[in-house]
C-alpha cells in the first residue's frame, strides 16, 4: 500500500533564502528599522511572515502592511531567485517509483507554492500541493497540515511522515500525530529540530533514499 509523506517547501525541496531575506529586508526598510545580518534574516525562512515581522520590530498592527510590501517585490522577482537543492528531484523520482504519496505542506501562499514548483519542474511529483491562504486564516503549519489531511485519499492518511527544516515543521505535524524526518540542508538547526521532537535528522537530500526505503 502506497506510504504518505508531506514535504515542506522553503528549506526543504528549495533554498528560497535569497528571495525571502531581499523582500523581508525591503519591507523592514519600509519601516525604517535596521535590518540585521543574513544568517539572522533566515529566521524569515519557514514561519507565517506576520509573526517574524513582529519579532523584528514592525507593529503588530502594522504587520499586514508589511507583508504587503514583502509581496510586492516577491511576487514578481523575489520567488524566482530560489533553487532546488542538488539531488533533490531525484530523490522525489526514486520515492514516487517506489510507490509513496507525495504532498507539500507549506506556510508560503499556496498559489505562489504552486508557481515555484511548477517552475523548477517539481510539481509534477505531488498528489497535493497545500500552502497558506493570502489572508490569515490559514498560515501556521498546523492549519495548513489540516486542509490538506482533509484532502487525503484514505490510503494516505495510513502513518503519514513530515520532512522539514525546522521547528515550525515538527511542532505543526505533531498537533496531528505525525512524526518529522529533520533535514540539515535547510534552515533550522540541529539543536532545535531534536528539541522539538524530530524522530531523526538527516544531512543530505539522498539520506532520504536510506530512511525511506
Amino acid at each position: 500500500m502506497p506510504r504518505c509523506i508531506i514535504f515542506d517547501l522553503d528549506g526543504t525541496l528549495t533554498d528560497s533564502g535569497e528571495g525571502i531575506i531581499n523582500c523581508a529586508a525591503l519591507a523592514l526598510r519600509h519601516f525604517g528599522l535596521p535590518v540585521p545580518d543574513r544568517q539572522t534574516m533566515g529566521a524569515f525562512v519557514g514561519p507565517p511572515l506576520r509573526q517574524t515581522f513582529v519579532k523584528f520590530g514592525v507593529p503588530e498592527e502594522k504587520a499586514e502592511e508589511a507583508v504587503a510590501v514583502y509581496r510586492s517585490r516577491y511576487t514578481t522577482v523575489g520567488k524566482y531567485e530560489n533553487t532546488p537543492y542538488e539531488g533533490i528531484r531525484q530523490v522525489l523520482e526514486e520515492l514516487q517509483r517506489r510507490g509513496y504519496l507525495l504532498y507539500v505542506a507549506t506556510a508560503k501562499p499556496e498559489e505562489m507554492a504552486i508557481d515555484i514548483l511548477h517552475k523548477f519542474d517539481l510539481a509534477r511529483f505531488f498528489a497535493k500541493i497545500c500552502g497558506a491562504s493570502m489572508d490569515a486564516s490559514r498560515d501556521s503549519k498546523a492549519l495548513i497540515l489540516t486542509y490538506l489531511l482533509s484532502q487525503l485519499p484514505a490510503e494516505a492518511k495510513k502513518g503519514p511522515v513530515m520532512v522539514g527544516d525546522t521547528a515550525f515543521d515538527v511542532i505543526g505535524a505533531a498537533a496531528h500525530g505525525i512524526p518529522t524526518v529533520g533535514v540539515r540542508w535547510g534552515y533550522g538547526s540541529a539543536e532545535e529540530l531534536e528539541a522539538a521532537g524530530a524522530v531523526c535528522i538527516l544531512e543530505k537530500p539522498c539520506d532520504l533514499l536510506t530512511y525511506f526505503a
